[in-house]
């Protein structure tokens, strides 16, 4: 007979009922009778909820999940997203005007073999259009806010790409139902002991539920604590390596507040704005905007950033603002799986709320695991894989995060220090410089440890006015008519989707509507 096989996920909120849930469907849990899987889950402890952005990945798990769209949206008062709006960050507002910048979902336009980057950086400068509305139609798409899809469109498919924004505590709910669906059992219990055996592996751990001890032993850990770490970091002292150093923010304020109005158009995209020493993010879920502000201690006083926040929520100074103050520490641990216990979210790491890349960490590690766990034996060889995958992945993004800082014109102390060559990662130095003769490009990057694609590079360095001097080769490229046919074609395009894609707030009205028949 096969042995038992058991793995213990201990935290709940996002990270670990996706982690269950995504580990019962890979793993097929309802036909594997010698596989276990239990989330022990604190009921004292409620989930941070930061990150209600989301990565278009989350559409591939949502469905791979057996999720039905139209049910997520409803249960979890979810919107779309199709990019981010910034706001300020390449110089702040003079004469009352703003400087903005838009990075979508799309990739940019290609087709007939020709790449039209190279044509848009020969353009005169201060005539042609923004990069992202040269380059895609969800520009414009955005613009308007309407929504990247129609309401009889097959759930999960669009016309154009999106993500969600979504209520963190709704969605770690419906998680719950649907892995408790497929078999994952659910103890509550909080953690007051882990026991390690000779080798430095976890033994067992103990919780108490209402005075009632339990012993929890499994051939997997999973720790999904959060910021706590419980296992990770407090049992196995798994070393935490800080990017502060590149990444200096490490507070956030965030409040709730509702629209003005049912009919207020809504937004399709987050909205960052930048501050003094940080930025402001705003999303639109159905019902209410969650609005927080992302700032450095080191640069701005608590006091301070709480102003900022309700200034710019249109709060007067004695009116009630409810807000939840969350610090972090920006960075991550480089041994996330160490002997048989695997960190998942927030107690792997944690970087900053920008480009939403929270929720999307949580979905490559998940993957992994599921594809590297050994049916049995020492897991030694899957971690130090993982290990390697996830590091990157980690440096990969600090470096795309810092991308956001380092190009900014801003004089204010916290952009100047960003700006500081001594604060950019060496190799994020080494690709600008390349990148002041030629654009980004797919060979830049490794794919399986990259959460951006190189289009994701060229929206933030031309939305933000990164100079690519291609001058000395202009006559190599030739086809300059059949690239302003493609640009004028791509307007044409939006054009179109203007007259047929509905209004966002219409679309998430009619799927609700229909949801709950």
């Amino acid at each position: 007979m096969t042995n038992k096989r058991r793995i213990l996920i201990v935290g709940g909120g996002t990270a670990g009922w996706l982690t269950a849930a995504y580990l019962a469907k890979a793993l097929r849990l309802p036909e594997r009778s010698h596989l276990e899987i239990t989330v022990l889950e604190s009921p004292d402890i409620s989930s941070v909820g930061v990150g209600e952005g989301t990565f278009p990945t989350i559409r591939s798990t949502l469905q791979f999940l057996g999720i039905d769209e139209a049910q997520f949206i409803r249960a979890t008062s979810a919107t779309m997203k199709q990019g981010i709006r910034f706001v300020d960050w390449a110089h702040a507002p003079t004469a009352g005007r703003q400087h903005q910048f838009f990075h979508p979902f799309e990739a940019p336009f290609y087709a007939d073999g020709i790449n039209l980057v190279p044509y848009w950086l020969l353009q005169d400068e201060a005539d042609r259009p923004p990069f992202a509305e040269a380059m895609t139609l969800q520009y414009r798409v955005a613009q308007a806010q309407r929504a990247p899809k129609r309401a009889g469109e097959a759930p999960y498919a669009a016309p154009l790409n999106y993500a969600y924004h979504f209520d963190a505590i709704k969605l770690a709910r419906l998680l719950a139902d649907r892995a408790r669906e497929l078999g994952v059992r659910h103890v509550e219990g909080t953690v007051n002991h882990v026991a390690l055996d000779t080798a430095g592996a976890i033994a067992h751990l103990d919780s108490v539920q209402q005075g009632r001890q339990e012993r929890h032993q499994a051939d997997l850990y999973i720790d999904c604590t959060g910021f706590r770490a419980e296992l990770i970091g407090g049992a196995l002292a798994s070393p935490f390596k800080s990017v502060r150093g590149q990444l200096f923010a490490d507070r956030a304020l965030a409040c709730k507040l509702p629209f003005e109005s049912p009919d207020t158009p809504m937004e399709s995209c987050t909205i960052a704005t930048a501050h003094e020493a940080g930025w402001l993010w705003e999303i639109g879920l159905n019902g209410a905007r969650g609005i927080g502000c992302v700032y450095s201690s080191s640069h701005l006083s608590d006091d301070r950033a709480a102003e900022i926040l309700r200034a710019y929520c249109g709060a007067g100074r004695d009116e009630a603002l409810a807000m939840r103050s969350i610090p972090f520490a920006p960075g991550y641990r480089e041994q996330q799986w160490l002997k048989n216990c695997v960190a998942v979210g927030l107690s792997a790491g944690f970087l900053e709320p920008l480009e939403s890349t929270g929720l999307v960490l949580i979905e490559a590690a998940v993957g992994m695991i599921a594809e590297m766990l050994p049916h049995s034996g020492p897991m030694e060889a899957p971690a130090r894989r993982f290990n390697e995958l996830m590091t990157a992945r980690f440096d990969n993004i600090v470096g795309f995060l810092k991308l956001h800082y380092c190009l900014s014109q801003r004089t204010e102390p916290f952009w100047r220090d960003n700006a500081d060559p001594a604060t950019i990662p060496a190799r994020l130095a080494e690709l600008l410089a390349q990148w002041r003769l030629r654009p980004p490009g797919r060979f830049d990057f490794v794919l399986d440890t990259e959460t951006f694609a190189f289009f994701n590079y060229q929206y933030i360095l031309y939305g933000m006015g990164f100079q690519t001097d291609l001058s000395a080769g202009r006559e190599d490229f030739t086809q300059v008519d059949e690239a302003a046919k493609l640009f004028a074609k791509i307007q044409r395009f939006a054009d179109r989707a203007l007259v047929d894609l509905p209004s966002h707030r219409a679309l998430i009205q009619q799927i609700n509507m229909t949801a709950s028949r």
